[in-house]
């Protein structure tokens, strides 16, 4: 058996020295309120604009300064310690065997550099546990062969696997192409509430009221100042080349950001895990231990399925960060591609003898007697003030009517050997599928609809999410909660995954 030499040290480590200056640069867009309000305090002071700018400059690389002198890591025998802060000082120790797995992060500016963060990932569900920001590439990879040393279970084979290493198997990657067709599917207008979040902040600039959309038509319309100047043809050209450079802003928008975080996607599978790769400004390189994955979710919509598109997702004992809960593994793919993936991950595709059960349509009913009296009533109220035109209320009875109709549809379950399937959405259509072993409680749940239908809903909890079987007669929701049990009671979770076959 190999042995690891101790390698903590009394002072601990500092961060690097660049990472004072990253970290006051990326923070140079949150002082431009402070720097006008010193300015408007500070309007009739000698100081002048560069002396207001260059104190509140000063004074924020001081901050950034004491808090980077008063940061220190260990890396010791049995765990990871952070201590950090000044009047306010605070030490966190992250056991080795509660690290999930150690992620390296380069954006742009860091890329330039050479840095990058260290993320500790743990099972905690509530993102990174300990983030250092920002150390250089080659301690990055340090730190990470480290701990996953200090994880390996048998030291000497972790040794023998770092002298000659297999090149691991890629499982999936995204050319541009497909980037592009993901980006396609991602239509967004996220840009204009940008535009719009800054026309708010900054409307004093603008020579008129932003919200003036005649004035704004008469700029357009060869400077005239209203809307019935405008001809009505021009007004019908301008409201379609409106129309068509919104989507192309739309679908531009959604291939810019497709391409900023999937470009370079590579999933491999190597003997930690899934390893994945991508980003292009932002650099990503994440490694999910299969042990740690509690389920799977395969994602369409109706135009993804009608070209044969789906996106798998992995539910693990941490999120994939703030932004996104779980982990992105074939953003767009075929259903053929996915199945490989799910195999290494301990999961398979509903076999033939999975008999995926309807949702009981009488919660749905319900919903929508209750809409239609709620319609009626706020008719007859709102008829006193509005007139016979009230009475147009009803009618948004029709789309919920529909919705409920659709959502309806597409609710089935199915329990088959040891796996759970849950099929679900319309719209955002999603398949979910866990081993039953996996599953840490079982609830039934009642309304009093539901208890007077004799129905009842499932929830299954799982480490990092919950996902459950709607409108199930009791009967069979508590033959479904005992099977389940049965299976996953006796399990040891300290030890899952561990000893798969």
């Amino acid at each position: 058996m190999t042995e690891l030499a101790p390698i903590s040290t009394e002072t601990g480590h500092r961060l690097h020295p660049l990472g004072l200056i990253l970290g006051f640069v990326t923070q140079l867009p949150q002082m431009i309120v402070p720097i006008v309000a010193l300015l408007y305090g500070a309007r009739d002071s000698s100081l002048g604009l560069p002396g207001v700018i260059a104190l509140v400059l000063v004074v924020s690389l001081l901050f950034k300064w004491i808090s980077w002198s008063r940061f220190r890591y260990w890396i010791g025998d049995d765990d990871v310690r952070i201590e950090k802060g000044l009047l306010s000082r605070s030490a966190r120790s992250i056991p080795y065997d509660r690290i999930a797995d150690v992620s390296i992060e380069q954006k742009p500016l860091a890329r330039l550099l050479g840095l990058g963060e260290v993320k500790f990932e743990t099972g905690g569900g509530a993102g990174d546990d300990a983030v250092l920001s920002f150390v250089s590439m080659e301690e990055a990879t340090r730190l990470r062969k480290t701990v996953r040393e200090r994880k390996a279970h048998d030291l000497a084979a972790t040794a023998a696997a770092d002298e000659v290493e297999a090149p691991a198997p890629v499982l999936f990657a995204m050319g541009t192409r497909r980037l592009v067709t993901l980006g396609l599917y991602s239509f967004s207008l996220v840009i204009f509430a940008v535009l719009i979040g800054a026309a708010q902040q900054f409307d004093f600039l603008l020579p008129f009221d932003p919200w003036d959309w005649e004035r704004w038509l008469g700029v357009a319309a060869n400077g005239t100042s209203t809307v019935a100047q405008i001809d009505r043809s021009a007004q019908l050209l301008a409201a379609l080349a409106a129309l068509a450079g919104l989507i192309t802003v739309g679908f531009a928008t959604g291939i810019g950001r497709t391409v900023l975080r999937e470009y370079g996607f590579l999933l491999e599978r190597t003997a930690k895990g899934f390893r994945r790769r991508r980003g292009l400004l932002t650099k990503t390189d994440v490694t999910l231990p299969v042990e740690r994955i509690q389920a799977a979710s395969i994602d369409t919509g109706p135009l993804r399925q009608r070209g044969g598109w789906y996106a798998l997702h992995f539910i693990s004992l941490a999120n994939e960060s703030k932004a996104e809960k779980d982990h992105a593994m074939a953003p767009l793919a075929k259903i053929d591609e996915l199945w490989p993936i799910l195999r290494e991950a301990q999961l398979h595709p509903p076999g033939k003898s999975a008999q995926f059960v309807q949702a009981k349509a009488g919660p749905w009913i319900d919903e929508g007697l209750i809409a239609v009296a709620m319609l009626a009533v706020s008719a007859g109220v709102t008829s006193r003030f509005a007139g016979p035109a009230a009475w147009a209320i009803p009618a948004l009875i029709f789309p919920f009517a529909a919705y409920s109709w659709l959502d309806w549809r597409n609710r089935f379950h199915a329990v088959d050997g040891d796996q759970l399937y849950v099929r679900q959405g319309w719209w955002d259509r999603r398949l979910e599928l866990a081993r039953q072993v996996n599953v840490q409680s079982v609830s039934l749940t009642q309304g009093p609809l539901l208890r007077l239908r004799g129905l009842a809903r499932i929830e299954f909890g799982i480490a990092g999410g919950t996902f459950g079987i709607s409108a199930v007669p009791l009967a069979d929701a508590k033959a479904i909660r005992d099977q389940v049990m049965a299976l996953a009671a006796p399990v040891d979770f300290s030890k899952l995954g561990l000893h798969a076959d």
